[in-house]
């Protein structure tokens, strides 16, 4: 870590970001109390009907067209026929979004079974066999510091990610790296280009993230990885004021981490000198599609002299990542690190739910003992605040995290959710990555993802390493 005399001093202030979006609803909030629990982890009271299929867009709902004409808020009454929420139409089918084609600027939809939720007996707990590591640390031509570093962090042999990509960074080729979060990609990408930029004190490495919890994650771990080297380096994320950013871009940074949209900004207003660039990293590249920051990525990367070493690290390979692949890469090197199917080893289940008692329902089990440390997933941010409020009122200790938030409520509700002050952190999905909380007992997804992906990366928070977690998904009746 950097000692305080060696890093720019950089203001704490934040600035909340206005939000960009109404939140009216078909019906008050308070309406939403409890659900009849059909069928639960803990218990049943009639079989789940797992031969319907519910119908999701291929990526987040289109701002301000739903058929309803109250923004993107989504309701759950299954009794409307042509509104904004779910319709019963023929058979036992549900579609998001009322009338087909009934709205400006919708997207094709993709369909998953009701059955995905359900895994009442997942595949017993068996660890994965250790990985062997063909190199040690100091067989990659390290700087005896950066060894040293590792050392003192307790590392003693590369991660699969680590040992089979570093060498190839080293050498200065572009990388394409296949691995989900919690394989060691972040150190994987950040030894080989702190040791070329000690090396090379002129060099400049721009990091993207999706979220700017992410971004400050790897700052973080740069911090760890280069004590007293008198590297420098500044976070550009949005949410946060963008004054000590600029303040800190006045000096020579070696790294530049950020998220796309915030980067362009400082881009676009001379802060940022895209020519003094030499490395650019996206880490978690297919979630920064996801969230539509295909045009920013493309405009960054198209600034950035094409002499650049680029590295790209995602846990999938979209046909829209291969063409970025394709478009800025030259004949990179690909390395896939496959982990084990992360639905497969949760346990999983459905609560449905009549309108009128969806919230009571959500109260009574997080009342049992073993509901320990809970995120609850809802669809958008001002559902996700009113939900947390109303929890706190029926005697729940929850917290809420969403993107209205500015960076320091953010921290402040995640370190009283790691820290056991608060029993259940509800969140929109910009938790779903980039987070990492131990000891998550349950999940449960209040409002339905919008993909089975995304579902996925949700469930993903519970049942980590050797731990077994239990995934909850409300469905209506």
């Amino acid at each position: 870590m950097h000692s305080s005399d060696s890093r720019p001093t950089r203001s704490t202030a934040f600035s909340k970001r206005p939000s960009r979006r109404s939140f009216s609803s078909s019906r008050p909030h308070s309406e939403r109390s409890g659900a009849t629990h059909t069928r639960s982890a803990h218990g049943t009271t009639s079989a789940p009907r797992t031969s319907s299929r519910f119908i999701y867009p291929d990526s987040a709902p289109t701002r301000g067209h739903s058929a309803s004409g109250s923004g993107e808020r989504r309701s759950y009454s299954s009794h409307r026929s042509s509104g904004g929420g779910y319709s019963r139409g023929g058979g036992s089918s549900f579609s998001r979004g009322g009338r087909q084609g009934g709205g400006r600027g919708r997207r094709p939809q993709q369909t998953f079974d009701v059955s995905k939720f359900i895994n009442l007996n997942p595949a017993p707990l068996t660890p994965d066999s250790p990985y062997e590591a063909k190199h040690t640390f100091k067989d990659f031509g390290f700087d005896a510091r950066i060894v040293a570093a590792v050392t003192d962090m307790g590392i003693e042999t590369p991660s699969a990610i680590q040992d089979q990509v570093m060498h190839h960074i080293m050498e200065g080729k572009d990388v394409v790296g296949l691995a989900q979060t919690g394989t060691g990609k972040t150190a994987a990408f950040l030894l080989p280009t702190i040791h070329k930029t000690l090396r090379q004190p002129g060099r400049q490495t721009l990091i993207l993230t999706p979220t700017r919890e992410l971004a400050i994650q790897v700052e973080q771990e740069l911090r760890r990885l280069t004590p007293k080297m008198h590297l420098y380096s500044t976070v550009c994320v949005g949410g946060m004021n963008i004054r000590p950013q600029i303040m800190g871009l006045r000096r020579k940074n070696h790294f530049i981490i950020g998220t796309p949209g915030r980067v362009q900004d400082l881009l676009d207003r001379g802060h940022i000198k895209p020519g003094a660039i030499t490395t650019v990293i996206l880490d978690e590249a297919d979630r920064m599609l996801d969230m539509g920051f295909i045009h920013d990525i493309k405009k960054i990367l198209k600034d950035v002299p094409t002499e650049r070493e680029t590295l790209f690290f995602s846990a999938t390979m979209s046909k829209t990542i291969e063409g970025l692949i394709h478009e800025f890469l030259r004949e990179p090197v690909t390395v896939s690190i496959k982990k084990n199917d992360i639905t497969g080893s949760i346990t999983q289940d459905v609560i449905r739910y009549e309108h009128h008692n969806k919230f009571d329902t959500l109260v009574t089990n997080l009342k049992k003992s073993e509901f320990s440390r809970v995120i609850v997933f809802g669809a958008m941010k001002h559902s996700v605040e009113k939900l947390s409020q109303e929890l706190v009122a029926a005697g729940i200790k929850a917290d809420a995290i969403h993107g209205n938030k500015s960076h320091g409520q953010r921290q402040r509700a995640l370190s009283s959710f790691k820290t056991g002050r608060v029993q259940v952190l509800v969140a929109t999905d910009v938790a779903a990555r980039g987070i990492h909380v131990d000891d998550v007992s349950h999940v449960i997804n209040y409002d339905l993802p919008n993909t089975y992906e995304d579902y996925v990366h949700r469930i993903g928070r519970t049942g980590r390493g050797s731990k077994r977690g239990q995934a909850l998904t409300f469905v209506p009746a």
